[in-house]
C-alpha cells in the first residue's frame, strides 16, 4: 500500500543526452514510468488518497497518533507513539492535533524532499545506491563508529531485493512516515548566528552535529564567529556610534541627520572619534558568546535533549533563556560601551576611568540602567529572527535543494540580512528605551526614569517615530556588517582547520 503511492520513476537514466531526448519523444514513459501519474498527476491524489483512508481507522477524516499507530501496523510499519507524535506535529498547521489530508499530502511531499537530502549525503560514490562501506563512513562522520555486521543489519532492514544495497526507492519507502528533523546536512550548512554579527548578540545560538561537537569544531566556530564578529564591529563602528548618539540626542527640535551627525562627531573628536565606544563593544564578544553558548548547552540537557537538536519552539526558549543569562552577564559593559560612545573629548581617559567614574557618582545601580527593556527585547528579536530565517531557509531547501542542503553564499547572505533586519525592527524601540536609560546620568535628587515613563513621554513629545530614532545607520549597516562577517568567518575557518564539506 505504501510502497504504490510512491513515485517509481528514479529509475536508471538513458545514456546520453540525445537518447534521453528521444526515448523522452517516442515514449514519455521510458523516462518517467509512472507517466507523472505519481509524480504529481491526477492519479497521484487518489492515490494519496487511498493511503490516507487506509490509515484513518476511525474514519472521523483526521490522522491522530493512535490513527497512525493502528493503520500503519496493518500495514507492517512498527512506529513509536514518540516518532508518531513527532510526525502529527510536524505536519500539523492548524494545532488541532492531528493531520487533515492537506495537511498530510504536505507533510509527506516535506518529508521526501529531506529523505533526498540525507540519501544523497550518505551515497558518497553517487551511483544512487548506499552500501555498508558507505553507511559505516557517513556515521562516522557523526560520530559514531559502528562495524560492518552493525551496517549490513542495518541495510538487511530496508533491503528490499537482496542486493545488499540500499536504492532511492527502498530507502524512502522504509522512511516515509518516519520522523527527520535537522539532518546534519542542513546544521551544517545553515548557521547562522555564529556567523552573522550585525552588533546586537541576541540570536539564537546555532545548533552542532554530534561530529562537531565530539571533535571538538564547535568551539573552533566560535572563535572563528568572535573573530569575524570582531572586525565587523569595528568596520561599521562609525554607523553605530552615529545611530546611539541619534537615539539619544535627536529629537524633533534637534534633527540629526546622518551626514550632520558625521560632521559633528568629526568636529568634536577628530576622525579618530568615529570609533568611540567601538573597543568595549568587540571586549565583550568572547564572555557574551562563551556564557550564551555555555547556558544554552545546559538548558539542552536539562530538557533532555544533549544529543538531539531541538524543536523551532524549543530552541526560541533555550535561546532566550540562554541570552538572558549572558545579557545579565555582561551587561554592566553594555552600559560603558554607551557612555563610552556618547562621551565628549577628555571626558574619560578610557574605559577604566569611565568605569570609575560611574561607580564613585551613580553607584552600582547605573550599570544596570535599561536592563529590563533589554531582557524583553531579547524575546521579539531573537523569535522575529529565528522564525524569518527559518522560513527562508525551509522555503529554499524545498524549492531548490535536489543533491546538497548547501543554499550558497549568496542565499545564506540575503536570508541573514533578511532575519537580522526584521528581528531589529521588532525590537528597536526597546532597544532605543534601553540605550537613553544607560545614557541618563543620575543627578542627586532628579526622580528615576522608569521604562513605562520614558515610553510615555517620547509618544507624548515625538510621536512613534520618536522610537525609531537612529533606525536609518542601523540598518545601513546590516548588509556590510553581515557581509563582512561572513567573509572573515571563512577565512578563520580555513586559518583554524575547521572541516568544511
Amino acid at each position: 500500500m505504501v510502497s504504490s503511492v510512491l513515485c517509481r520513476c528514479v529509475a536508471s537514466p538513458p545514456p546520453d543526452a540525445a537518447s534521453a531526448a528521444s526515448s523522452s519523444a517516442s515514449s514519455p514513459a521510458s523516462v518517467d514510468p509512472c507517466g507523472g501519474a505519481v509524480c504529481g498527476g491526477p492519479d497521484h491524489r487518489l492515490r494519496l488518497w487511498s493511503l490516507f483512508q487506509t490509515l484513518d481507522v476511525n474514519r472521523d477524516g483526521g490522522l491522530c497518533v493512535n490513527d497512525l499507530a493502528v493503520g500503519l501496523r496493518r500495514l507492517g510499519l512498527h512506529r513509536t507513539e514518540g516518532e508518531l507524535r513527532k510526525i502529527v506535529q510536524a505536519g500539523d498547521k492548524d494545532l488541532d492535533g492531528q493531520l487533515d489530508f492537506e495537511e498530510f499530502v504536505h507533510y509527506l511531499q516535506d518529508h521526501e524532499k529531506k529523505l533526498r537530502l540525507v540519501f544523497k549525503s550518505l551515497d558518497k560514490k553517487n551511483d544512487g545506491r548506499i552500501d555498508a562501506q558507505e553507511i559505516m563512513q557517513s556515521l562516522r562522520d557523526l560520530g559514531v563508529k559502528i562495524s560492518e555486521q552493525q551496517a549490513e543489519k542495518i541495510l538487511k532492514s530496508m533491503d528490499k531485493n537482496g542486493t545488499m544495497t540500499i536504492d532511492w526507492n527502498e530507502w524512502r519507502d522504509y522512511h516515509l512516515l518516519h520522523p527527520v528533523e535537522n539532518i546534519p546536512e542542513i546544521i551544517l550548512y545553515w548557521k547562522h548566528s555564529t556567523i552573522f554579527d550585525v552588533g546586537e548578540n541576541l540570536t539564537v545560538p546555532d545548533e552542532f552535529t554530534v561530529e562537531e561537537r565530539q571533535t571538538g569544531m564547535w568551539w573552533r566556530h566560535l572563535v572563528a564567529g568572535g573573530g569575524a564578529g570582531a572586525v565587523s564591529r569595528t568596520c561599521t563602528a562609525p554607523l553605530d556610534r552615529l545611530k546611539v548618539l541619534m537615539q539619544v540626542h535627536a529629537s524633533r527640535s534637534n534633527n540629526m541627520c546622518i551626514v550632520g551627525g558625521f560632521t559633528q562627531m568629526i568636529r568634536e573628536g577628530g576622525a579618530k572619534s568615529l570609533w568611540r565606544g567601538n573597543g568595549i563593544n568587540v571586549l565583550k564578544i568572547a564572555p557574551e558568546s562563551a556564557i550564551k553558548f555555555m547556558a544554552y548547552e545546559q538548558i539542552k540537557r536539562l530538557v533532555g535533549r544533549d544529543q538531539e537538536a531541538l524543536r523551532i519552539h524549543e530552541r526560541l526558549v533555550a535561546g532566550s533563556l540562554a541570552g538572558a543569562i549572558a545579557q545579565s552577564s555582561i551587561y554592566p559593559m553594555e552600559v560603558l560601551k554607551t557612555r563610552m560612545a556618547l562621551r565628549k573629548t577628555g571626558q574619560y581617559s578610557g574605559m577604566l576611568d569611565c568605569a570609575k567614574k560611574i561607580l564613585a557618582r551613580e553607584g552600582v545601580a547605573a550599570f544596570y540602567k535599561g536592563y529590563v527593556p533589554n531582557m524583553l527585547g531579547i524575546i521579539p528579536y531573537a523569535g522575529i529572527d529565528l522564525a524569518v530565517y527559518e522560513t527562508l531557509k525551509n522555503a529554499w531547501l524545498q524549492r531548490y535543494a535536489v543533491n546538497s542542503a548547501d543554499p550558497g553564499v549568496f542565499v545564506l547572505l540575503a536570508c541573514g540580512t533578511m532575519s537580522s533586519t526584521c528581528g531589529q525592527l521588532a525590537s528597536y524601540p526597546l532597544a532605543l528605551v534601553r540605550t537613553r536609560m544607560q545614557a541618563q546620568a543620575s543627578i542627586e535628587g532628579a526622580p528615576e526614569v522608569t521604562m513605562s515613563s520614558l515610553f510615555r513621554q517620547i509618544l507624548r513629545t515625538e510621536g512613534a517615530f520618536g522610537l525609531y530614532r537612529g533606525l536609518a545607520p542601523n540598518f545601513m549597516k546590516v548588509i556590510p556588517a553581515v557581509s563582512i562577517s561572513y567573509v572573515v568567518y571563512e577565512n578563520l575557518k580555513i586559518t583554524l582547520g575547521v572541516q568544511s564539506r
